[in-house]
């Protein structure tokens, strides 16, 4: 039987399962064949596809606990994407494995050279600290020294805020760990996150000793950021990023202008203009509100979820979809961490023409996103909304 090369493999279709009875391997990758077979056409036929090499050796792992058994499910592929996932798909009609009931469920589909690529870039960085010599490659050079120096992050106090060197006399209070990151990578060291938009104790501390400048958001959710951190601590100084703009993804030119325009607090909420301080108080309410509950969908959220992707597919763009998985807005894919954040009721779902980047999946996991689906993720440790390749 045709095996398939490692070097060939694009993806790799993870599996659970779960079954009333005691079984063997055996079982298992017979009952992947025998009911699979004729369901996706002979095209897509499993044995004549593991034949021709296109698919690789299934392994299994199981274990059996109070009679009952449960295990994991690895299917190598050399098929394209969307065959891939058809053939994933198909898995999960399995509903009997030997003599009992079973159930079947694919927990992802992984993208093989991606995670080549992950590697490829992590020894590249160690090669890097080695040796850094000069040649035609210079766009991979900066790249590389930029991720060197955000790994520089730190967590500080009890708090584990992220932060860089706090050492000097002057530091820098951003909003999140991502803009962190990005002044981290534009040789701006002397910077702190909140994790939030209220100032943390620690950060109040440290103002007493020490010259804080507030960079915020270029929007008005900026502007009600600095509010709460000048009524809270004793702050030198106010950046900006410009207007509509987040820090997180400002070029190190926009950085530095930002910071060299800081102004004193009182001249900042002077030249912020509300029409009265009944109507900033109305829209700093309105921004800590409780986003509103919408009942949870009850349907197949997959099976949705890449319906509505096929409206948007090859645009760039991204759908909030709430708990009835109707749209509630179309945005821009670089538009998505703000309007998930600024969105007034609860986001069920999202689903991006693109790749989700940390930024994203951590708006998510803030905003109590549910379902977050894409074409390509970044690599994130433990993410709480669930995360679906499309």
């Amino acid at each position: 039987m045709a095996k398939v090369s490692p070097v060939s493999i694009k993806y790799m279709v993870h599996a659970s399962f779960k079954a009333e009875g005691p079984l063997e391997k055996p079982d298992v990758i017979g009952a992947i064949f025998g009911q699979t077979e004729g369901l996706l056409g002979s095209e897509l036929e499993m044995r004549e596809l593991q034949k021709e090499g296109k698919i690789g050796r299934i392994e299994v792992e199981l274990e059996t606990v109070d009679g009952k058994s449960v295990g994991e499910i690895k299917l190598p592929s050399a098929l394209d994407k969307s065959e891939t996932t058809l053939i994933a798909a198909a898995l999960e009609t399995i509903d009997r494995i030997g003599p009992t009931e079973a159930k079947i469920e694919v927990t992802k589909v992984e993208d093989v050279r991606g995670s080549k690529r992950e590697q490829i870039l992590a020894r590249a960085k160690k090669l890097l600290g080695q040796l850094e010599s000069e040649d035609s490659t210079e766009g991979m050079q900066k790249a590389l020294k930029e991720e060197t120096r955000a790994e520089k992050i730190q967590e500080y106090g009890d708090e584990k805020l992220p932060a860089g060197d706090l050492s000097g006399e002057e530091i820098i209070v951003v909003e999140g760990r991502a803009d962190v990151v990005n002044l981290l990578k534009n040789r701006v060291n002397n910077v702190i996150g909140m994790n939030g938009t209220k100032l943390p104790l620690e950060i109040a501390k440290l103002g007493r000793e020490k010259k804080i400048i507030l960079f915020v958001d270029g929007d008005r959710g900026g502007r009600l950021i600095a509010k709460n951190v000048v009524n809270n601590a004793n702050i030198y100084g106010i950046a900006v990023a410009p207007d509509g703009k987040e820090v997180e993804e400002l070029t190190g030119k926009e950085i530095l202008m930002a910071l060299r325009k800081q102004v004193s607090p009182n001249d900042f909420f002077r030249k912020t203009r509300f029409t009265s301080d009944k109507d900033e108080d109305a829209v700093e309410e309105d921004r800590i509100v409780e986003k509103e509950e919408l009942p949870a969908f009850t349907g197949d959220v997959k099976a949705e979820i890449k319906k509505r992707y096929e409206e948007i597919k090859g645009s760039r763009s991204a759908l909030l979809l709430d708990g009835k998985m109707e749209v509630m807005r179309k945005v821009s894919s670089r538009d998505v961490s703000r309007s998930i954040r600024y969105s007034k009721s609860r986001v069920f779902a999202v689903v991006i023409d693109g790749a989700a980047i940390e930024a994203i999946i951590r708006a998510c996991d803030e905003a109590g996103v549910s379902y977050l689906a894409a074409t390509n993720f970044s690599s994130f440790d433990n993410a709480k909304v669930a995360l679906i390749s499309l």
